[in-house]
C-alpha cells in the first residue's frame, strides 16, 4: 500500500479530527463579537475544537426581543447575519416576537431569503403564550420556509411549558422543532413521545431537543438513568449538544455527556452527526 507524504497524512488527520468536532447548537452572543472571542477562548483554553456553533444574539439580561420592537429585532437580525460571515463556522440563529404579527412574518421571510435555517423564540423572555394563534401562525410560516424552529423548554414558567410545545408541534407537523434544555427537570414528560409515535396520524416525528444546562444536572446524579431512557425513548437521532454559553461552558458540556452511558455511536450522533443533518451543514 502506498503510503501518503507526510504533510497529506498530516491534512487528513485534521480533517478528520475537524468533522468530529462537536456542533455546539446553543450559543448565546450578548456581545456581539465580544461574546465570540470570549467563547473562542474559553473552548480553546479547554483544548476543544468545535466544527460549528449555533449563535444566537438575544435572551441576555438586556432583552431586546420583546414585541412592539420589529425595527430593533431586525438590526439585530442584520448584526447577526454580518457576524456570520466573518465566523464561518457559526449557524446564525435570528429571531422575531410571534406577537408582530406582519411584522414578525415579514422578517422572518426576509431572513429565510437570505439564508437562516434557524429561529429562536422564547416563551420565557419574551413574554408569549406558545397557546395564542399567533405563535402557531408564526411556526407554521417557518415549516414553510424550512426554517427549524429553536423555543425554550426549561419548565420555568408557572404550570411547565412542554404541554403546549408538544400540543404546538401537534398542530405544526411541517415545521421542524427543537426544544432547547428537553423539558428540564421535567423531562419525563417526553417519554409520551414513544407512545405518540403508535397513534397512526397523530404526530409527525418533528420535535428534537437539545440537552444543554440539564445534562449537568443529570450526569452523576440520581436521575442519570432516566435522563438517558428519556433520550432514547424521544430518539437518540434526535437529540442535539448545546452548551448554553455562557451560562454554561462546552467544557462543562461535555465532561457531563461524557459520564452518560451511552454507546459510542450514541454519542457521536448527539456530538455532531445530528446538528449537521438538521442544519443542513456540509461534513
Amino acid at each position: 500500500m502506498k503510503r501518503l507524504p507526510l504533510a497529506a497524512a498530516a491534512l487528513l488527520f485534521a480533517s478528520s479530527a475537524a468533522a468530529q468536532a462537536p456542533i455546539d447548537s446553543h450559543v448565546h452572543l450578548w456581545d456581539g463579537e465580544k461574546s465570540i472571542a470570549a467563547y473562542e477562548a474559553q473552548v480553546r483554553g479547554a483544548g476543544l475544537t468545535v466544527s460549528a456553533f449555533g449563535g444566537m444574539w438575544f435572551g441576555g439580561p438586556e432583552n431586546q426581543a420583546l414585541a412592539g420592537n420589529p425595527d430593533s429585532i431586525r438590526a439585530h437580525n442584520d448584526a447577526l447575519l454580518a457576524l456570520a460571515k466573518k465566523h464561518r463556522n457559526m449557524v446564525p440563529i435570528a429571531t422575531v416576537h410571534p406577537y408582530d404579527g406582519a411584522a414578525a412574518l415579514d422578517e422572518l421571510q426576509r431572513v429565510a431569503g437570505l439564508g437562516v435555517k434557524l429561529l429562536k423564540i422564547h416563551p420565557h423572555t419574551q413574554k408569549f403564550d406558545p397557546a395564542d394563534p399567533r405563535v402557531l401562525a408564526l411556526v407554521k410560516r417557518a415549516g414553510d420556509l424550512g426554517v427549524t424552529v429553536v423555543m425554550d423548554n426549561a419548565n420555568i414558567v408557572p404550570g411547565g411549558d412542554s404541554e403546549k410545545l408538544f400540543n404546538l408541534a401537534l398542530h405544526a407537523p411541517k415545521t421542524k422543532f427543537v426544544f432547547a434544555h428537553m423539558g428540564g427537570l421535567n423531562f419525563r414528560f417526553w417519554n409520551i413521545l414513544k407512545m405518540a409515535r403508535t397513534a397512526e396520524g397523530l404526530f409527525g416525528d418533528n420535535i428534537y431537543f437539545d440537552i444543554s444546562a440539564m445534562v449537568t444536572l443529570a450526569a452523576d446524579s440520581p436521575i442519570e438513568e432516566e435522563f438517558i431512557w428519556t433520550m432514547r425513548n424521544v430518539g437518540i437521532d434526535h437529540i442535539l449538544i448545546g452548551s448554553d454559553y455562557p451560562q454554561f461552558s462546552l467544557a462543562q458540556t461535555l465532561d457531563a455527556f461524557e459520564k452518560l452511558d451511552l454507546s459510542a455511536a450514541e454519542k457521536a450522533k448527539i456530538r455532531h452527526e445530528n446538528a449537521r443533518k438538521l442544519f443542513g451543514l456540509n461534513p
